[in-house]
């Protein structure tokens, strides 16, 4: 917590250019350090992933009307935030001193007395291009490149943009927050002798799967904007760099760009799950349908954990169980030595990944990650007559690898770990998105899920809508096809990373 009497630090931080993962590692580091945040209204709110839990979080939009900031607002906030001994981050988009007022408020810190650091970003103007295939420099033609602000200061009597320069620039021209004015723009450079049919194109939504390029002649361009729908923010680029081959559009290739996913996980597993969908250009669209409640101060956990050197083996069945135990672990102090000599298997790579964090290396995986397969395969791979094994799972879990464990001759402790319950969302939206077709994949991961998910959003909906559905494996296609529901995709590796790889197999 910040000291009242001890001095503040603000840090000026560039939040990127969209992607949360572009911020710099800096940045990431001092926004985990920060006491408050202050943040623009087009920084990625996943960022804000990064904060602490007790940290203060202030929003501070402009020119939104009622609940708008001015910068002299702003600048106060800086100001009183650190007087009272706060780690202040003030998170800009892009890069803080790149047409974004970093320059003013590192003067009124300055002329406060307050330390600050200015943590660069990777600016808009450079993502854009770099996202959508243009190289803003090039030795064939371009080698020198210039960045302008599409608007100047409100009041501003005259402009101190030179028309007529830019319009003889033999380079790259690059407009930031000049959308509104795209027409006065084009006709600026035209009417100062810019050829008007130069190359010229404009990003939107630079990084983001909802990016959009629109490419034209710099006459046209204004006229064809608006016939797309282009909106704020967006990114103008004009030169010969703006002609750029289709081919090098890397980022709008990627294999799910511009697909609304649903994911349907817990809360802090769907942000897992959306970072993968984000590296493939997909569009994560959260909806968490259970939360996982842990069970670790039942009596029945407690006994098991008192002798659980004297088992055999302990078999944990999902990243859930793992993280929930070790949680367990911390808190009572304890660490992996209390496994003594007992041997540990997992259902599957994402378990035994999960384990290995802990630094533990599982001593057997099943070839099929399911709860079956597993009992199976253990069979098959040892004697288990007279085994001690524990069990720890969910306590829905299905009863079938128990069994299997038990036939085999082994004593068996099935002891349940976490419980899951509904977690009740907003969900009108997520309907209308449904029905007006907006929604290209919803994604389930568990039987649990699919349960969560219905209980907020009909079936008949989910069935009359053009939304394709993927599995995660046989068990959670059962429980869709129980509730009457249809699969596009089912994973033959029963992962996430599997899941996406059957999303992306269907070509679709």
């Amino acid at each position: 917590m910040a000291d009242s009497k001890k001095q503040g630090r603000v840090y000026l931080v560039g939040a990127g250019p969209g992607r949360a993962d572009l911020i710099t590692v800096r940045g990431a580091e001092v926004l985990k350090l920060a006491d408050c945040i202050i943040c623009d209204k087009l920084v990625n709110p996943a960022l804000l992933n990064y904060a602490r839990r007790d940290a203060e979080i202030i929003h501070v939009p402009k020119r939104i009307g009622e609940g708008s900031f001015t910068q002299g607002k702003i600048n106060s906030l800086l100001v009183e935030k650190a007087g009272e001994g706060k780690v202040v981050v003030r998170l800009k988009g892009g890069d803080p001193c790149m047409f974004g007022r970093g320059a003013e408020e590192a003067a009124v810190l300055s002329e406060a007395g307050i330390d600050f650091e200015i943590v660069p970003g990777i600016t808009a103007g450079i993502a854009a291009a770099e996202y959508s295939g243009i190289m803003l420099t090039d030795r064939d033609y371009s080698s020198q490149v210039i960045f302008i602000t599409g608007r100047e200061a409100d009041g501003k009597q005259e402009s101190n943009i030179d028309w007529h320069l830019l319009a003889k620039f033999r380079g790259t021209i690059v407009f930031y927050m000049g959308m509104s004015n795209l027409d006065f723009i084009a006709g600026e450079l035209i009417k100062n002798g810019m050829a008007a049919n130069t190359p010229t194109a404009v990003i939107s939504d630079a990084t983001m799967p909802t990016q959009k390029v629109i490419k034209a002649t710099l006459s046209d361009i204004d006229k064809k904007c608006k016939k797309a729908d282009i909106e704020p923010p967006a990114i103008i680029v004009i030169g010969k760099a703006a002609d750029s081959n289709q081919q090098l559009n890397w980022f709008m290739e990627l294999p799910l760009f511009g697909k609304n996913i649903v994911i349907t996980r817990d809360s802090c597993a769907n942000e897992i799950f959306a970072e993968k969908i984000i590296a493939e250009g997909g569009n994560p669209i959260r909806f968490a349908t259970i939360r996982i409640k842990p069970l670790t101060e039942s009596k029945q956990f407690l006994e098991s954990l008192a002798k659980i050197a004297g088992y055999d083996w302990i078999i944990f069945t999902s990243e859930n169980g793992v993280s929930i135990f070790f949680d367990c672990l911390k808190t009572l102090k304890k660490d992996a030595r209390i496994f003594g000599s007992a041997k540990i298997a997992a259902i599957g790579s994402e378990t035994a990944g999960r384990l290995g964090e802990f630094g533990i290396r599982a001593d057997f995986v099943p070839t099929i990650f399911t709860g079956k397969e597993l009992g199976k395969q253990l069979v098959g791979f040892t004697n288990l007559q007279g085994k001690k094994i524990l069990l720890l799972r969910s306590d829905i879990a299905s009863k079938e690898l128990a069994e299997l464990l038990t036939r085999a001759k082994a004593n068996v402790d099935d002891v349940a770990v976490y419980k899951t319950e509904t977690e009740k969302g907003e969900s009108e939206g997520l309907k209308k998105k449904l029905a007006d077709g907006q929604i290209d994949w919803l994604t389930f991961a568990s039987p649990s899920a699919v349960r969560g998910f219905l209980e907020q959003v009909p079936a008949a909906l989910v069935n009359s809508s053009n939304a394709k559905i993927a599995s995660i494996g046989p068990v959670t296609s059962e429980e869709l096809k129980r509730n009457g529901l249809k699969i596009d995709a089912e994973a033959c590796e029963h992962t996430i990373d599997g899941l996406l790889a059957a999303i992306k197999g269907t070509g679709k």
